[in-house]
């Protein structure tokens, strides 16, 4: 795959609406699958808000608190519109702390009053923790009243880390009411293919989508994999940290309600979420995707030349011309001599920022620490070059 040096001043222009990264040359921060940086509209959104019309939502009459009102309705909307919501009128969106709170929302407050003794759900115990503990954790609180659901581990490729489609077709049964699922593995960056996960559990398996490593960093669509709850963080997406969504079809099961009082929403990080989707939709995330996933194929064409480093995920996805190049915007790798941890406060003493450590995966994926390069439009082809001369010199 060609660099796609024709989008290079597209992507000066945008770097140069980050003051973070502007602000500090020296730096290269490679770290965006934890947290994405914020483009000045963003920042500026927040500020306009906090400054015009800050006040409680749905708690007064006042002409502030309307426009707060008016603010997270609309917010809604625009969650639907972003995601290519084909039935925005049936569908819901329910703002949260982030993935890990919309995840544990759902099965605490729908998926426990959605099964029945006997049903099974399928885990996928090789991704994000916060992609597994909230349905043990639903397993637990259905034992305690009596209603025994099995968790089927969801298969994986040897090598790849791909879902194994195959053996989830074998797996998958009549007693197979629910689904997790990711959709950009936030170790490997490979995109699972989740479009494929209807075709294997058939029609009436209720199917949840992990979107927080792709909204954000390329196209996400509803109206394509046919899913019924499309979870994601809004720090991740350029907006403050505090943020997340849960969208939900509506379709299969109960309609999708938080259980419980609902107290104050975080309005200045809607408000900042917002603004994030206008940006990311200006500024296309379709040439978003492309540029990230070139940075990534420049990053581990070269890795996969230096005998030191381990790259994790699918070995057919490192070279730049792949034809199943799947990496976006994620690579993750190990030195076979210098501990991952190490490693990683060598990278930041030459301006590197990455993360180095377990990476929050669960007890079926990787048990050793590893270095996580992961990438936005902010980044650069000079910085992975600057990159794979220091990781060359450690060899």
């Amino acid at each position: 795959m060609p660099f796609p040096e024709h989008l290079r001043s597209w992507q000066r222009a945008l770097r140069a609406q980050f003051p973070i990264i502007t602000d500090h040359p020296g730096l290269a921060y490679l770290d965006s699958a934890a947290t994405a940086q914020k483009p000045r509209a963003v920042l500026d959104a927040v500020r306009s808000y906090l400054v015009t019309a800050n006040a409680n939502a749905g708690r007064g009459t006042y002409p502030w608190a309307n426009r707060t009102t008016e603010l997270v309705e609309g917010a809604r909307e625009r969650v639907k519109e972003f995601l290519a919501d084909p039935a925005p009128q049936r569908s819901g969106v329910h703002f949260t702390s982030g993935t890990t709170e919309g995840l544990r929302t759902i099965a605490r407050d729908w998926l426990t009053s959605y099964l029945a003794d006997g049903d099974e759900i399928v885990v996928p115990l090789a991704d994000h923790r916060a992609n597994i503990a909230p349905w043990l954790e639903a397993q637990a609180l259905l034992a305690a009243r009596g209603v025994r659901v099995q968790v089927r581990p969801m298969p994986y490729q040897s090598g790849s880390h791909d879902y194994d489609h195959a053996r989830l077709a074998r797996l998958a049964g009549p007693r197979t009411r629910f689904v997790a699922t990711t959709h950009v593995h936030h170790v490997y960056g490979g995109n699972m293919n989740v479009h494929r996960i209807r075709q294997v559990v058939g029609p009436e398996a209720v199917i949840c989508l992990d979107a927080a490593q792709s909204v954000g960093h390329l196209p996400v669509s509803v109206a394509e994999p046919d899913v019924d709850f499309v979870v994601f963080s809004g720090h991740k997406a350029m907006a403050l940290p505090g943020t997340g969504a849960v969208w939900a079809r509506q379709e299969r099961g109960p309609a999708f309600a938080p259980g419980g009082w609902q107290g104050t929403p975080n309005t200045a990080g809607i408000a900042s979420l917002t603004a994030a989707l206008d940006w990311l939709e200006a500024a296309g995330t379709e040439r978003i995707e492309r540029w990230t996933v070139a940075l990534a194929a420049r990053l581990t064409d070269g890795l996969r030349h230096f005998d030191a480093y381990e790259i994790l995920g699918c070995p057919l996805s490192l070279a730049a011309g792949s034809p199943v190049q799947q990496r976006r915007g994620i690579v993750t790798f190990r030195h076979r001599d210098i501990d991952s941890g190490d490693l990683g406060f060598i990278l930041f003493s030459h301006g590197f920022m990455v993360r180095s450590d377990s990476h929050c995966q669960g007890d079926e994926g990787e048990r050793s620490g590893s270095v996580r390069v992961s990438l936005h439009v902010y980044n650069t082809p000079e910085e992975i070059d600057r990159l794979l001369a220091v990781l060359a010199a450690l060899r």
